[in-house]
């Protein structure tokens, strides 16, 4: 007995991917061998498969995904306003005083995201995806809502930017659980063939949120004029959340939980990425992440900074430069903005096709290096003036982005093991999004401020894209594999039990 404890510990004495250290234990021993390796990497069963429910997967990514337009609805709102918040909430003699102050309100919502996404993320990972989701939807509604009855700097002095810095820090809070959240509950629902298709749904919903403020904000700009948009007119686009975020608090609040989380919760169970072996795990917590994670988190953060600047470079931020720098009118640039936002919304989906045939990372890598050599020749465009050349520019820039779009909401969920997931994603997207998305706007005006070049946009975007190429160049392919963490997850019955069978040891005779 002791001679076969002796050896077993000989033979199980191995490297993390179950190499034994002494291999001639191994070969004096092979019947042992074989069943302790049996036992540390056992077959995939069929119960260890998740069959994945078509029309429960397409209710999880609606609501998800109109859960997400909301809340990109409401800051695009707030961005799009800019210039009139700037007069509202921050009288001066100098516009572009006016347009740093509204920049400014608009960056430090960003501030708070990475608190948001620690208080948010791990919460999820304790008590589940869906509850979070509900809980910010809800602070964000109010929030938002909360701004558009909020008295002008006229009425009250002091204390009116100071009541819109308040409920743009409680955006920020409500957002840093929100991207982390639906891209985890879509990828965790998601069969692992369509993970891109799904997740690119999420990035449609964002491109919806923006169009439906962009466009919001046109009309009620055409109607109204910018005198009467300047007085109460504005309000309108903030009011209008409220109701609209509780449809998404509706949508949520049905669905179930993730497939993979309630698995990891009804039985503390984990796939190995290696040998899909079944092991136990405790879900994780802040410090764990941290500990154990950073890699991925600095390469998450690298990679969401580069997305996160050309995403509001041209999303948010392009309104004002055509208004602000070329002098086109205010509907004149959001319209452009908006048939641009269509076009991406009409190809998305087979952008998110695409990754899953062909992988994450080459749709990553094309739409990076679009935004380096492309940036500078689109901005010579858009600087052209002329509908056509300002039209082809932004074209330009938002193929490039598409790619990004269509791709993200797939790739960085798969960068974190189940246990921690959502935690570790708010945690590194927010950090990211803080550093370097919400601030976008305000550095690039401040730039052209400093420099005086209107090609600064297109310089900041090349250097985040570069910033990008090296993050793609460095992260691994997880198109069509399952999540670390997670069971395979297939659409079929008879997918599973293929699946089954072609993990299935080859009979020797």
């Amino acid at each position: 007995m002791s001679r076969y404890v002796t050896e077993r510990s000989k033979v199980t004495s191995s490297t993390d991917n179950g190499a034994p250290h002494d291999t001639a234990a191994a070969k004096r021993h092979p019947a042992l061998f074989r069943a302790v390796r049996r036992r540390r990497n056992p077959r995939l069963r069929r119960s260890d498969i998740t069959v994945t429910d078509e029309r429960a997967v397409r209710r999880a990514v609606k609501a998800a995904s109109l859960g997400n337009a909301m809340e990109w609805f409401d800051f695009g709102i707030y961005a799009y306003l800019a210039g009139t918040i700037g007069r509202v909430f921050f009288p001066s003699g100098s516009d572009t005083v006016q347009l740093l102050s509204s920049f400014a309100a608009f960056a430090v919502a960003f501030l708070v995201r990475p608190l948001g996404g620690m208080v948010f993320g791990p919460m999820g990972d304790r008590v589940g995806r869906k509850k979070v989701l509900a809980l910010t939807m809800i602070l964000m509604a109010i929030g938002t809502a909360a701004i558009g009855m909020l008295p002008s700097y006229a009425a009250v002095g002091f204390w009116s930017p100071l009541l819109l810095i308040l409920f743009r820090l409680l955006q920020g809070f409500s957002t840093g659980g929100e991207y982390g959240g639906a891209s985890t509950f879509i990828a965790e629902y998601a069969p692992d063939r369509r993970r891109g298709y799904f997740g690119s749904f999420l990035e449609l919903g964002t491109l919806a949120g923006y169009t439906g403020a962009a466009s919001l904000v046109t009309g009620l700009t055409a109607w109204l004029g910018s005198d009467t948009m300047d007085a109460w007119g504005w309000r309108i686009p903030f009011l209008v959340a409220g109701p609209l975020g509780i449809v998404g608090i509706y949508l949520r609040l049905r669905l179930d939980d993730t497939p993979a989380y309630l698995k990891l919760e009804e039985g503390g169970v984990r796939v190995s990425e290696a040998a899909n072996s079944v092991e136990t795990t405790a879900r994780g917590d802040l410090a764990r992440i941290f500990r154990q994670h950073w890699r991925m988190l600095i390469l998450c953060i690298a990679l969401v900074g580069a997305y996160n600047v050309t995403d509001y470079m041209l999303l948010s931020y392009m309104p004002t430069y055509l208004s602000d720098e070329l002098h086109y009118s205010e509907t004149h640039g959001l319209l452009i903005l908006v048939a641009t936002m269509v076009l991406l919304m009409l190809i998305i989906s087979q952008v998110g096709r695409l990754n899953d045939r062909y992988g994450r990372k080459p749709l990553l890598m094309t739409g990076m290096l679009g935004f380096f050599v492309l940036s500078a020749p689109a901005f010579v465009l858009v600087r052209q003036g002329s509908l056509i050349a300002v039209s082809a520019g932004m074209l330009m820039l938002g193929l490039s982005l598409v790619c990004l779009l269509g791709t993200m909401s797939a790739a960085l969920p798969a960068m974190f093991p189940t246990s921690v997931r959502y935690g570790s994603l708010s945690v590194g997207y927010n950090l990211s999004a803080s550093l370097f998305g919400g601030t976008t706007p305000l550095v690039i005006t401040a730039l052209i401020g400093v420099t005086g070049s209107e090609m600064m946009p297109a310089y900041y975007a090349m250097a985040a894209a570069l910033v990008g190429v090296i993050a793609v160049a460095s992260m691994k392919e997880t198109a069509q594999q399952p999540l670390e963490g997670s069971p395979p997850s297939v659409q079929s019955h008879e997918e599973a039990a293929a699946m089954v069978h072609s993990k299935a040891p080859t009979p020797k005779f």
